[in-house]
């Protein structure tokens, strides 16, 4: 006689069975496991509950916080503000002219990351060329740390093709990390400095912690009310 077992159940039978290896061992619960999890979430969550705020609104939270715990994160926010002056030595884009181009791009690349536009020899014409050369201006000012570097494709790569432009090369190490060939992989004509801070953190150019970085929903909003506008006019460019 056969006698049926049913392995999930939980019974005394089940549990000599499973000690004598005959049927699997019950599968755990989940359930506990989840929920450490959430619980070591929230407490993640309220652990670094700080990490976004500048000094300003950790002053306005004297109030809510303990005031030890507010001042280790004044001191570690002035401890980054203060890096961030100190390696910010550039602040502007830098026109390149070819001889200099080994010098200016490849070997400065060892010493931080170099991001050159290759721009339309059109010109203005050129609505994402046009487009980048402003995005370049924006982030050069805000991160000083990272050179940007702009030279006329043509004038870099003899015969360089136009409908390649505008091209960004990114360097680190004396070495390429990364290359856009046009704008289409961020955005076309609809690219914003969010986009370029988004590949600069992917390349490990900037960090998430970056205080820089804070707030960038609010520009994001002004940029694309500044994009739409803008965009209608690189429209008209081409009727």
């Amino acid at each position: 006689m056969q006698v049926e077992v049913n392995p999930n159940e939980d019974t005394e039978w089940n549990d000599i069975l499973r000690q004598h290896g005959i049927i699997p061992e019950k599968p755990k619960d989940p359930e506990p496991l989840i929920q450490e999890a959430l619980v070591e979430a929230e407490h993640k969550a309220h652990e670094n509950r700080l990490e976004d705020k500048d000094l300003d609104e950790l002053d306005e939270l004297e109030d809510e916080e303990d005031e030890k715990f507010l001042e280790q994160y004044r001191q570690k926010r002035l401890a980054e503000l203060t890096t961030l002056q100190t390696t910010a030595i550039h602040n502007q884009v830098y026109p390149l002219q070819k001889v200099d181009y080994g010098r200016e791009v490849t070997e400065a690349s060892n010493q931080y990351f170099v991001l050159v536009h290759l721009s339309s020899p059109s010109g203005g014409a050129n609505p994402e060329s046009r487009i980048l050369s402003e995005i370049w201006r924006q982030a050069a000012a805000k991160f000083g740390d990272v050179k940007f570097c702009e030279i006329r494709a043509d004038m870099c790569i003899e015969g360089y093709p136009e409908r390649n432009t505008p091209t960004v090369l990114v360097y680190k190490d004396g070495e390429i990390r990364r290359q856009l060939v046009t704008l289409k992989e961020v955005g076309g004509v609809r690219t914003k400095l969010g986009d370029i801070e988004q590949m600069l953190l992917d390349l490990g150019a900037l960090k998430e912690s970056d205080v820089r970085l804070k707030k960038r929903s609010d520009s994001d909003e002004e940029d694309s009310k500044a994009e739409e506008y803008n965009v209608e006019d690189y429209d008209d460019d081409w009727d």
